[in-house]
């Protein structure tokens, strides 16, 4: 019978020459991301710490290097974050870190100048809320006279700036700027920040009451958006207003919101982006609610377009049985899209997609490739 657990030591060679001395801190998934984990002070540039981290269970390993909490966290010689270092243990192994340099050298924020403020307490009267709004402009906006194709996204704290934006691993930030800014076809975003809790916003993102939320206000939020806040937007930005150049996009029960909002209202949106959805979080509702809205056959509907993302190895509670599998969740909803849906279906798998902005960022990018060449 093979092990269950292995022996994990951590080699951490330094190669900056800053904060030599200071507490050495690694965190991961050997304790759920719960704590940073003194391991001993920075080393001279060039020399080495070894850690050792016990036993470890079989499976993916993933790791972080800090100097104590997520502003400090190690980083590319360039400053940028890079992914969790991921290391499969099958058996007794020792693993190789570098320390380049120390993401709190860099500036903060990482920002493209065409993220703007649209309003820092915008507000949504079916909520009855104050929520901040940002928006991504083109470039040349300003020098030109075009309309741009708009997509409304959720949990805007996460999709420009690194400095706001928080994962249970640390800061992981969609890098929806970047991807606009270097693709060939502009477009406008429009960014909606979620409640400040995750219990409300998992309250305002759930349009059944359940699982902790003893109250539901995505029908609200979906109002708010189509009612008020889209048409806002198109009255004071250039936009492309008809359902062919309107998206939404969002992830988990964000990504799930973003199903509803395509099933209610097909004469706005005309492509709903859904990444890694929690479909288990209101499944019977989901497939009643679709069965009743998809025998609408209207034109609107036919030319909608739904796009699907999700990991092969995403679970939900992080629990790896099969019975907690969402890919195999979503899978089961495509194929029944395939069956009652008129429109455009498309869905993306990445082999060793997980569920998180990391994993986001790039499927963020196949959808606005694929989205600027749908025809």
């Amino acid at each position: 019978m093979s092990k269950t657990t292995h022996q994990v030591k951590v080699n951490i060679l330094n190669n900056s020459e800053s904060f030599i001395g200071d507490s050495l801190y690694l965190s991961g998934t050997f304790n759920n991301w719960e704590e940073q984990v003194y391991i001993g002070k920075i080393p001279e540039k060039g020399e080495h710490i070894v850690f050792d981290l016990g036993e470890i269970k079989s499976g993916d390993l993933e790791l972080k290097l800090s100097r104590g909490d997520w502003n400090t966290l190690s980083s590319t010689k360039e400053g940028k974050l890079e992914p969790a270092f991921v290391e499969k243990i099958q058996k007794d192994t020792e693993i190789d870190l570098t320390i380049e340099a120390w993401r709190d050298q860099f500036p903060r924020s990482t920002a493209s100048k065409q993220v703007n403020i649209l309003d820092d307490h915008f507000f949504f009267p079916e909520l009855n809320v104050y929520r901040k709004v940002m928006i991504y402009l083109p470039k040349g906006y300003s020098s030109t006279d075009d309309k741009f194709p708009v997509i409304y996204m959720h949990d805007g704290q996460h999709l420009f700036d690194e400095a706001i934006s928080i994962d249970k691993s640390g800061p992981v930030e969609w890098m929806v700027d970047e991807t606009l800014d270097e693709a060939d076809k502009p477009s406008i975003v429009i960014a909606i920040d979620h409640a400040k809790t995750y219990e409300l916003r998992q309250q305002e993102y759930l349009v059944t009451a359940g699982h902790g939320s003893e109250k539901a206000q995505g029908w609200a939020y979906l109002e708010d958006i189509v009612k008020t806040l889209k048409p806002f937007v198109d009255k004071n930005y250039r936009t492309l207003s008809d359902p062919a150049n309107t998206a939404m996009v969002g992830s988990s029960i964000g990504g799930l919101l973003t199903l509803y909002a395509g099933l209610k209202y097909p004469s706005v949106f005309g492509t709903l982006a859904s990444f890694s959805p929690s479909i288990w979080m209101d499944e019977e509702n989901l497939y009643e609610y679709a069965t009743k809205k998809l025998k609408e056959k209207t034109e609107e509907r036919k030319k909608q377009e739904f796009y699907f993302y999700i990991g092969d190895k995403e679970r939900r509670f992080r629990m790896m049985d099969s019975s907690n599998n969402m890919k195999l969740d979503l899978e089961k909803y495509f194929a029944w899209m395939e069956e009652h849906f008129d429109g455009k279906l498309q869905l993306v798998i990445e082999n060793e997609g997980k569920h998180g902005a990391i994993y986001w960022q790039e499927a963020f990018r196949k959808f606005y490739d694929y989205w600027q060449n749908r025809k």
